[in-house]
């Protein structure tokens, strides 16, 4: 799975963070993905991410 951040669309309140910190860091007020391919044992807290972001700025990239 590999995801991005929409930066038009992120506030940077850091619920990504929070919920998965392994994969997700604010930066200058805007979230970023600090994994090239999220590891297997994050992806469901990387689901809960996408699906409770507040602006839905995290996108799933399909191939």
């Amino acid at each position: 799975m590999k995801i991005k951040i929409n930066e038009d669309n992120c506030i940077g309140c850091g619920y990504c963070e929070g919920v998965c910190e392994n994969v997700f860091e604010v930066v200058d007020g805007c979230s970023t993905v600090k994994v090239e391919e999220v590891p297997v044992e994050y992806k469901d807290n990387v689901v809960d991410a996408i699906e409770s972001c507040p602006t839905s700025a995290i996108e799933e990239i399909k191939d």
